[in-house]
């Protein structure tokens, strides 16, 4: 999809999403079904997991995530474009909608906005509600990396009334010729790295028992960005 298609869409999701509840305590519009022990992302594993497997929030969730309602999470991060579909969908394989979907990662020199240097800027992060067909869409920049971990952008998944049914995270394909190797080399865009130090999903004390289950499928390039989808599985 064309940025500029992409940004019109999102004019058009803030439209009904203006008003989203407080959190309590406890795209296109592609029809996505899910069924358990189906290959997951690009490398062709397995996952027999009967939902999405939670994950912790991390050291640097979204304080206040109801004030971050937006689709276009970039603000002022340099990088790649990066198109990030999530289709919610519940264990039968029907589509959650209305579910509030948050989402947050590091920028392209793996710095997390909320916290340290940056407590006082929210840059790639926000939130979503899904839309009929259980799809929540955002335009960010392609996460960088840190020490320690691979590749991976965090989620949290709630009911239309704001409970919690999930916190997980979405893991990247990591071949030779996978978006992660190619952006990581893009020096030119500000990805600095490289590979050198990276932490692979097999290593990663998140990723490495449920990867299956959590990779996303990627597609497209340096020049033009790239888009991104996952399915993620609750119980709802």
């Amino acid at each position: 999809m064309e940025r500029k298609d992409f940004l019109k869409g999102l004019a058009l999701i803030g439209l009904g999403t203006a008003a989203l509840p407080i959190i309590g305590s406890c795209g296109g519009d592609d029809s996505t079904t899910f069924t358990p022990g189906r290959p997951n992302g690009m490398g062709g594993e397995t996952c027999d997991s009967a939902t999405t497997p939670s994950e912790t929030e991390g050291p640097y969730p979204t304080h206040t995530p109801n004030s971050l309602v937006t689709a276009d999470i970039r603000s002022d991060r340099g990088g790649i474009d990066l198109e990030v579909n999530i289709d919610v969908v519940n264990t039968s394989g029907a589509a959650v909608a209305g579910a509030i979907v948050d989402i947050w990662h590091c920028d392209k020199d793996g710095n997390y906005s909320e916290y340290s240097s940056f407590s006082s800027v929210h840059f790639l992060r926000g939130r979503q509600s899904t839309n009929d067909a259980g799809r929540a869409s955002f335009l960010t920049k392609f996460p960088g990396w840190y020490q320690g971990r691979s590749t991976h952008i965090h989620v949290h998944i709630y009911n239309a009334s704001g409970i919690s049914l999930l916190v997980t995270q979405i893991a990247y394909p990591e071949s030779a010729d996978s978006a992660v190797v190619a952006v990581n080399a893009s020096a030119e865009n500000g990805y600095t790295k490289g590979m050198n130090g990276y932490t692979y999903n097999a290593n990663d004390g998140i990723f490495s028992n449920s990867v299956a289950c959590e990779l996303c499928t990627i597609n497209g390039n340096i020049s033009d960005g790239y888009a991104q989808q996952s399915t993620i599985i609750v119980n709802a």
